[in-house]
């Protein structure tokens, strides 16, 4: 069997649509919202063809039309781009989005998936890279074979006993150097991480096309060029 894993997407189309892996199962981990400007299609893909999807902190916020100040850097953009989708995003998506778990559990191919956006302590929010001490910690009442997480935007694989944790890295917003759409695969048990170089010009005359102020889409664009590098990306703005 082949899953496919995908997480923060960040309305990002261009990236999204040139991934063409073949797959029996799809696992969303969060985030399809806020960043990049073409939510739709993207909340429509993830729709149509995910086995199970849980909600990321961005989801929550453009659902819950949380309003900030205008603040700096990803914070900056994530304001801006949240104010364009709720513009453009109909009540079924609202509705999709809202109705996401914030964790979930299945069994696939005789496996066991635990999903979660962040941590099982703060599903949506914690931010926790590679500190096998803290994960063990925050899995230890955690029963799965695979424990499978977004929210760094940064391809994660780390060995805890008896489980496994796997971060696929960020479709729409890498930030670990690499512009190209990071995800994976895992198949019979193997997990290989893969990235897939996009129409960077399409996503960024996109962004161009939204609406947004100048700062926010000269953030944008910066970040989707470096691969996230040069662009202030605080933990709480993730």
């Amino acid at each position: 069997m082949k899953i496919l894993l995908l997480a923060d997407i960040h309305a990002n189309w261009a990236a999204l649509s040139a991934i063409r892996e073949s797959f029996d199962a799809c696992l969303f981990l969060g985030d399809l919202v806020e960043y990049g400007t073409d939510p739709v299609p993207c909340i429509d893909w993830v729709r149509q063809h995910a086995h199970a999807a849980v909600r990321g902190n961005h989801d929550h916020a453009t659902v819950q039309r949380v309003t900030t100040g205008p603040g700096s850097g990803c914070r900056r953009l994530a304001a801006a781009t949240r104010q364009l989708h709720q513009q453009v995003l109909t009540p079924s998506h609202f509705k999709f989005l809202a109705r996401l778990p914030v964790t979930q559990t299945l069994d696939l191919d005789g496996l066991r998936f635990f999903l979660v956006h962040a941590t099982p302590r703060d599903p949506m929010d914690e931010y926790l890279g590679a500190d096998v001490a803290g994960w063990t910690t925050r899995l230890a009442n955690v029963e799965a074979d695979f424990v499978c997480v977004g929210h760094t935007h940064i391809p994660l694989d780390l060995s805890l006993g008896k489980k496994r944790l796997i971060n696929p890295g960020s479709v729409g917003q890498p930030r670990d150097g690499d512009p190209r759409a990071a995800y994976a695969v895992i198949e019979n048990g193997k997990v290989e991480f893969r990235r897939q170089a996009y129409d960077l010009d399409a996503a960024i005359a996109n962004l161009r096309a939204s609406g947004l102020d100048a700062e926010s889409l000269e953030i944008a664009i910066e970040m989707l060029k470096t691969g996230g590098r040069s662009t202030d990306a605080s933990h709480s703005s993730r």
